[in-house]
């Protein structure tokens, strides 16, 4: 069976850095979250905790992105006070879960004031369930997960 570092890796077509653990599968049981070190094997911080690895919500995710997603959801946050809160309650749990970095979802800085990377928000909304905004970018991808495994 292959260990969950080379799957991440043959996943990612590369070693991944500051790689901690598996934090969720799909439901074919491969890495889809990888939980990551704050500083990599060189010392040199990586601020993104959460990292999605599953090609297809990758591929998905990316297809939002390029439609305008970032722009469109930094907006909706902005507009709508409950996801606000929502990516604000992630902010302090991201800064609590890695103090020594202090920033929040996908190495943001306090008072950014736009998303990253939607990638990132996925991948805290499958490793922290009930994060609104992640959960609703997620709901975007239909259907999230593969019918078949894409990794056979």
């Amino acid at each position: 069976m292959e260990s969950d570092l080379a799957a991440v890796e043959r996943q990612l077509g590369r070693p991944p850095r500051a790689f901690r653990r598996v934090a969720v599968r799909c439901p074919f049981g491969h890495p889809a979250v990888t939980e990551q070190n704050a500083f990599d094997d060189n010392g040199e911080p990586f601020p993104t905790t959460f990292w999605l690895t599953c090609p297809q919500l990758v591929t998905a995710v990316s297809r939002l992105e390029a439609a305008g997603g970032v722009e469109r959801w930094t907006r909706a946050v902005a507009e709508d006070p409950q996801l606000g809160a929502s990516l604000e309650r992630a902010h302090a749990e991201q800064r609590r879960l890695r103090p020594e970095l202090d920033l929040g979802v996908g190495g943001t800085r306090a008072g950014a004031g736009s998303l990253k990377c939607l990638h990132a928000h996925v991948a805290f909304a499958l490793a922290h369930p009930r994060y609104e905004l992640g959960e609703r970018i997620l709901a975007e991808l239909d259907p999230a997960w593969p019918s078949v495994c894409c990794a056979a």
